[in-house]
């Protein structure tokens, strides 16, 4: 609270102790009031100064409540964003390859879906607390001057009531952990069944009702849980209100037993209802909120420690220029939770201003290997070495710049689509056009109603939309725009109708402007114009070569461009 609004978390402190003397206040205009009611000797004006206390303490107290919500509300979305900042700045910072991990992403969405949806609670509680507990102090004050025998009486009656705390807070945390993959399931049957890129297939397939009959199934099984849950938690709260009720009941009969025994007068014993009533109050308050906090403890815990193993990036790698060429040599990677290993042993060597390609079948690790020539991936054994140094992994990261195949398409304008590869720089937009006229597609945003700066997609707003091959062809702009000497593609003309995979590819050195290239494509019919062919098989290199080499030798490679080739000329 104190990092996110200083000045509002000092407010809502100022209005914790107003709201503390506003009870305080309440005790002694009663206790005011009663004397001059029951003094014979008192004239009737003198009612008048302790009914206007009364009356404006009372008017306080009720004001005080309202804004103290006001405050505790506009805090606790500053600690929201706070916290949400703190935690996108974390995850931003995580390797790649922990989010190829069941273990991270179940730890990831528990934060998401319970310590971060907490803060507004949390802050309340607090406020409330400190509020209650000033309030616990100054009524105790007030009733130690009346009778001290009451207070040690209402103390003592909040001990079931932090013990029953505790116990909900450890059920509260288990339930939350045995249900995180359900609710997980739950979340992405949900974005399934309502997202505009599913739409389609559900329906030419008409698999929304098996859809909806799993979510249902899932609904039923969390509601069960969460029946269950509630019930253990409602015996924890009926026994708390059952030892609130006693401990109020046993001090007013103390008070009445004192005042019939003439220890107290009748101001005083009014004055001492009304303070315990007021304090049973407090300390019920203050109880609960402090339950609320040690419920939320676990969670702020996960959030913590997730803060503290996945810290931010401070700082980002420095680009380098290519002066001879990439090398890799003996790289061996495998995916967390795998035992297959999914690259093993694999060297191969990206000279400058060259096209290197990758091809085999699928599962073969390419991707994979592609990713870790990026700096995306970390080898478990293995070097990539740039100009024949090792580069810090960042640095090699920012020397790089990748075309995936299963690129984004951002809810922006299109120059900004494009622009995202490389926002640490100044904005070029000659740069922009360059880049969009060498993959060709200036000439379709241009027929855009406002070009480069129309809005894409209708999600976020009323925007436009391209076809699939067109906004491959943003992708590759956003990938050349980076302007790195080394560039991935991965499956670049996936997406491209013939005639546009041929006028991309007529003139591939073009189109890359002298960078050197990874190209990873099933269609031969580019992967030829490569300088050198790298064939994988199961993680390996089995061949490497020209393509008329690799024809030649009648290898997987010939296997697989023949069967392609079949396809054509039968």
């Amino acid at each position: 609270m104190w990092r996110a609004d200083r000045r509002g978390t000092l407010a809502a402190a100022a209005y914790q102790v107003l709201g503390a003397c506003a009870a305080l206040g309440l005790v002694l205009a009663s206790k005011l009031a009663l004397s001059a009611v029951l003094d014979d000797d008192e004239p009737a004006s003198a009612l008048v100064v302790p009914l206007v206390l009364l009356a404006l303490t009372t008017a306080v107290s009720g004001a005080v409540g309202s804004l103290q919500g006001l405050q505790q509300r506009l805090l606790g979305e500053r600690v929201s964003q706070w916290i949400w900042r703190d935690l996108l700045r974390s995850a931003a910072g995580v390797e790649l390859v922990e989010y190829e991990s069941t273990a991270f992403l179940s730890r990831l969405e528990r934060v998401r879906t319970n310590a971060v949806g907490r803060p507004l609670t949390v802050v309340t509680s607090l406020l409330g607390l400190g509020g209650s507990l000033i309030s616990v102090l100054a009524l105790s004050g007030a009733l130690i001057a009346i009778e001290p025998l009451l207070v040690p009486l209402l103390l003592l009656g909040g001990v079931p009531a932090v013990l029953i705390s505790r116990r909900a807070s450890r059920a509260e945390y288990a339930f939350s952990r045995t249900t995180t993959r359900l609710g997980q399931r739950r979340g992405y049957l949900k974005l399934l069944v309502s997202h505009r890129q599913a739409a389609a297939e559900l329906r030419a397939f008409d698999a929304a009702p098996e859809l909806l009959r799993r979510h249902a199934a899932d609904d039923q099984e969390y509601l069960g849980r969460l029946e269950r849950h509630v019930q253990s938690r409602r015996r924890l709260v009926l026994a708390g209100l059952v030892g609130s009720a006693a401990t109020l009941s046993l001090a007013l009969v103390a008070i009445i037993a004192l005042a019939s025994s003439g220890r107290m007068s009748l101001p005083e014993a009014g004055a001492a209802a009304i303070a315990a009533r007021l304090l049973a109050g407090q300390l019920s308050s203050a109880f609960r909120t402090g339950g609320t906090l040690i419920e939320a403890a676990p969670f702020l815990r996960d959030l913590e420690d997730f803060a503290r193993d996945h810290p931010p990036r401070t700082e980002s790698g420095s680009r380098r220029r290519l002066q001879r060429g990439v090398e890799a040599t003996a790289l061996r990677f495998t995916y967390p939770g795998q035992q297959r290993t999914a690259v093993q042993d694999v060297s191969l060597a990206v000279p400058r201003g060259q096209v290197i390609a990758l091809v085999g079948e699928n599962g073969s690790g390419k991707t994979t290997l592609a990713k870790l020539l990026a700096g995306l991936y970390r080898p478990e054994s293995g070097r990539v070495l740039w100009d024949g140094e090792q580069l810090p992994t960042d640095d090699l990261r920012a020397s790089c710049s990748v075309l995936f195949q299963d690129y984004l398409r951002y809810q922006m304008t299109v120059g900004e689509n494009v622009t995202i590869s490389d926002t640490g720089r100044e904005l070029e937009p000659g740069r922009v056009r360059r880049s969009l006229e060498q993959v060709g597609i200036a000439a379709a945003v241009d027929r855009l109603d406002h070009g480069v700066d129309t809005v894409m997609g209708i999600e976020l707003a009323e925007g436009s939309d391209l076809s699939g091959g067109q906004w491959q062809r943003v992708a590759l702009a956003r990938a050349l725009y980076r302007d790195t000497d080394l560039v991935v593609l991965d499956e670049p003309s996936a997406a491209l109708d013939p005639r546009a995979e041929h006028e991309l590819f007529r003139d591939v050195r073009g189109v890359l402007g002298g960078r050197s290239a990874v190209l990873i494509s099933h269609r031969y019919s580019s992967v030829r114009l490569a300088d050198h062919i790298y064939v994988l098989h199961e993680g390996r290199v089995v061949e490497s070569g020209t393509h008329e080499e690799l024809v030649e030798a009648g290898g997987r490679y010939a296997e697989l461009y023949d069967l392609q080739a079949e396809a054509y000329l039968s």
